[in-house]
């Protein structure tokens, strides 16, 4: 039978392990960041306005043109009072068969609901099994924390998607430029995607960092 030392043990690193599986939880009512680089001090809450609160940058649409995509994040980068309060958003905008491609949120949870437009959207599992569907305006999909998820629009007008995520900062790692955008070995490219030299070459300027 446990004695009572390693119970208490147990329970603390549960605790613990709790702790570190989400953003943690503000000790205040908010902590509006002073700065982009200083989120750990607060402006002081006597001088907090409604305009620390609210967020107009987007009403109006990115320009997908070049791409066929664009999408603007809202973090407490750009909006400071999201600062310790575990939540940000996305909106993206996708133009006639533009593409979100295959990407992670290694931080978060995303909630999707389309504005406008048909998008098919889907995630994939670790057991490679896939959930997608086409998705039209007011209908929502969960993306699991972590497991890849994608986005077209299949209509024939410009679409747009709300995003939501459980975390001030979910990351994002989009497949093609994590594997041919960073210095992964050729030789090990080449064999894992059974790609020749030039094939490569073609893949790794399109997607290396500009």
């Amino acid at each position: 039978m446990l004695n009572n030392k390693v119970i208490i043990l147990l329970v603390l690193m549960f605790f613990i392990i709790s702790v570190f599986c989400s953003d943690p939880d503000p000790v205040n009512d908010y902590c509006i960041a002073i700065s982009e680089d200083n989120k750990f001090s607060c402006k002081n809450s006597s001088l907090a306005t409604v305009e620390d609160f609210t967020f107009s940058g987007i009403k109006s649409p990115g320009n997908f043109k070049a791409t066929g995509f664009t999408s603007l994040g809202v973090n407490s980068n750009v909006f400071p009072g999201l600062n310790t309060l575990g939540v940000s958003f996305v909106r993206a905008d996708f133009d006639v068969g533009g593409v979100n491609v295959p990407h992670f949120h290694p931080r978060a949870t995303e909630v999707a609901i389309v504005l406008e437009g048909k998008i098919y959207s889907g995630f994939v599992d670790t057991k490679n099994k896939i959930f997608a569907k086409v998705l039209e305006k007011g209908e929502v999909m969960v993306f699991p924390r972590g497991l890849v998820h994608f986005q077209m629009n299949v209509g024939d007008v410009p679409a747009t998607i709300f995003g939501s995520f459980d975390s001030q900062n979910p990351g994002l790692m989009k497949i093609p430029n994590v594997v041919f955008g960073s210095e992964i070995k050729d030789e090990l490219l080449e064999k894992a995607f059974g790609l020749n030299s030039k094939e490569l070459s073609k893949l790794k300027k399109r997607f290396s960092p500009s």
